[in-house]
């Protein structure tokens, strides 16, 4: 994958980002701004969690919140997965879909009754507005996060209602965030879910830099630190290497009239023959576990590999994907961000196999374990 474009528009996206969210809590915070008056108990409870933590930590955590949201919708849209694409536009049109739409008078079956209703009248003129389709938007963007949460809860978790207070307010013209991120994420490049993973690295690559310049002077590397710190993403060459190497080794030990071998570039042959591996009667047997799993790339590849083993077995196609993530695959991390990103990813890999309308019906969920209060001594 050519990731030269990801980096400078990550690393922008998040200086962006944070700043849009500071100019939020501001207006939001302002003695008598709307927000007190129609939603007190948000913003009693962003004042809460400031106190908690503290501002920066606030503004970091939506900032990046709405960046993983933004860059999943539009991978999802760029694939077909959306019903109504969420932050993309249709053919021959400059608006999100599910906006246009709504402005044809089409609004989104799935979004909340009371959503559909404002949106209606904002659209129609009986709400009055300074920026009826903005704000319609921006009801529509947030519906549309909440139903995918029914879904994908790693990749979509429930936010804190002061989260949809500071989403940003220019969403919608050609210079936004929004139109940045489908410039970038192109159609092509969503080919490969990888790009998830990549994203998030150089997300937090200025991150990572201050921590390690803040270790220089003796400054502690904090909890809310930790993923700057720690998250390096492995080159794909190596993850087909290891991953090659390993899983693909031990089926064709188990099975030496496999093919397999001929799906794996990186694949090294053992010069003598071996009798002393791990006997699997099945597919279903394999059990992989990487303990520090990252965005997923060692997963998603694997994911691969024993597509084609079941394949080749003779499962059918439909079941494949769920018997994967029921029984083969297993993630470990301590960055709940990365651990959803790998989740996320599995389900895209299950996605490209399944269609929309099965992989939303899908029963398994990806086995990804996110560790809790790690602390470095």
């Amino acid at each position: 994958m050519d990731t030269s474009k990801l980096k400078p528009f990550a690393q922008e996206a998040r200086r962006t980002l944070r700043a849009q969210v500071s100019a939020r809590l501001d207006l939001v915070l302002a003695e008598q701004s709307a927000a007190r008056r129609e939603q007190p108990k948000a913003v009693a409870e962003l004042e809460s969690e400031i106190a908690r933590t503290d501002r920066d930590q606030v503004v970091e955590r939506v900032a990046y919140t709405w960046f993983n949201r933004f860059t999943a919708l539009r991978f999802m849209d760029a694939n077909g997965y959306t019903r109504l694409k969420v932050v993309s536009p249709a053919e021959g049109q400059t608006r999100p879909e599910i906006l246009a739409e709504a402005a044809a008078g089409n609004i989104d079956d799935d979004a909340p009754a009371a959503v559909r209703e404002t949106v209606a009248a904002l659209m129609d003129g009986r709400m009055p507005s300074a920026d009826a389709q903005g704000e319609s938007y921006r009801l529509l963007l947030v519906a549309a996060c909440n139903q995918w949460h029914a879904i994908m809860p790693f990749m979509f978790e429930k936010i804190a209602d002061y989260t949809e207070l500071l989403l940003p307010e220019d969403l919608l013209s050609a210079e936004s965030l929004l139109g940045k991120v489908r410039t970038v994420m192109t159609e092509d490049a969503c080919q490969d879910v990888e790009i998830i993973g990549w994203l998030y690295q150089f997300y937090i690559s200025e991150k990572k830099d201050e921590v390690f310049a803040g270790l220089k002077k003796n400054k502690k590397i904090t909890a809310e630190n930790i993923p700057a710190a720690t998250q390096l993403f492995t080159p794909h060459w190596i993850v087909r290497y290891l991953v090659e190497n390993s899983l693909g080794r031990l089926w064709l030990l188990n099975r030496p009239t496999s093919q397999l071998a001929a799906k794996m570039e990186y694949y090294i042959a053992p010069e003598k023959a071996e009798a002393d591996f791990l006997r699997i009667s099945r597919p279903e047997d394999i059990r992989i576990c990487d303990p520090a799993c990252g965005s997923g790339h060692m997963l998603t590849y694997a994911f691969d590999l024993l597509y084609a083993i079941y394949e080749e077995e003779g499962y059918e196609a439909s079941e494949i994907p769920g018997l994967i993530l029921m029984h083969n695959l297993h993630g470990i991390e301590i960055d709940d961000r990365a651990g959803g990103l790998a989740a996320f990813a599995l389900a895209m890999k299950a996605a490209t196999k399944l269609g929309r309308r099965r992989v939303m019906r899908q029963a398994a969920q990806p086995n990804i374990c996110v560790l809790q209060d790690v602390r470095f001594t």
